[in-house]
């Protein structure tokens, strides 16, 4: 066998041995994922109490995730955790690339197989986001200058898409996208969808808390999911960057609107009870390849 038959067979079999950790949801793959679910639980968690703390009127002003790791940069213990939230994040992206890699095709017929691209296409794009958040953390912590509100650079990328052909169209596909997203929140937390992902195992209590955090949890993410939506689609239809926005800009819309405070605090505790909801969720969820 030739030096280069050897290396393909060790490929081959690594692969292999990824794949089975993958589908029974075991080993290192397990915590790969697991941890990815903690980070992305804190994240959402930091950003529920920073806009808690606004709309108490405790100063400061509401903001996206990466807005909210910036706050941690200047803390010497805040180092440590954006060290550690960076390394989950890249647990989540590389999760999720191995959940698109090994998706399985069930049966012969178009539609299996489109559903299971589709899965891919939604697991590369969550892999991307956290892949992307994973470089933010990494670049606050090499000081290599302050984060850019997303507000701002959601107006930044929408003026950019503009000047491509059918930018105006592609900006409109975006918001409905997103507004799409927001919808199936509110869909899987009354429907408690999420629920069906857990293993056995949870105590009542367990369950039942879980289960409250996340009805809520999905329900903030909807809303704040579906501004995001609703402005992209009005900055395609007024030909208008400067009307999108990003998390940032969607509770601060919030704080804006009538009762402004207390939609905001609403919300808030809805994304705090997010973050609580992602810590059950990795703990119990069934986190193999094809669940």
């Amino acid at each position: 066998m030739s030096t280069v038959d050897r290396g393909d067979e060790t490929v081959r079999r690594k692969l292999d041995k990824t794949q089975a950790k993958a589908e029974t949801g075991s080993g290192w793959y397990e915590g790969v994922a697991r941890a990815g679910l903690v980070a992305k639980g804190v994240s959402y968690g930091l950003v529920g109490v920073l806009a808690i703390a606004v709309s108490l009127g405790e100063g400061g002003k509401a903001t996206s995730r990466s807005g909210a790791l910036a706050t941690l940069a200047d803390e010497s213990w805040g180092k440590i955790l954006l060290v550690l939230l960076a390394l989950g994040f890249a647990a989540y992206a590389l999760w999720r690339f191995i959940q698109a890699i090994f998706e399985r095709e069930d049966g012969d017929d178009g539609k299996a197989k489109g559903a299971a691209w589709g899965k891919r296409a939604g697991y590369v794009g969550r892999g991307l986001i956290y892949a992307g958040l994973t470089y933010t953390t990494v670049k606050l912590l090499v000081d290599a200058g302050g984060e850019q509100p997303q507000n701002q650079q959601a107006k930044q990328t929408t003026s950019t898409v503009f000047d491509w052909p059918a930018g105006r169209w592609i900006v409109a596909l975006a918001g409905l996208a997103v507004l799409g997203a927001g919808l199936w929140n509110v869909y899987r937390g009354l429907s408690r969808k999420f629920e069906d992902k857990w293993r056995g195992g949870m105590s009542r209590t367990e369950r039942m808390w879980g289960s409250r955090a996340g009805v809520v949890g999905h329900l903030a993410r909807g809303l704040v999911f579906g501004l995001i939506g609703v402005f992209l689609f009005k900055a395609a239809v007024e030909y208008d960057p400067d009307d999108a926005i990003g998390l940032d800009g969607a509770l601060q819309k919030l704080a804006d609107a009538p009762y402004g405070p207390w939609v905001l605090a609403s919300t808030a505790v809805g994304l705090l009870a997010y973050g609580l909801f992602c810590l059950v969720d990795a703990r119990y969820r069934d986190v193999s390849a094809n669940s």
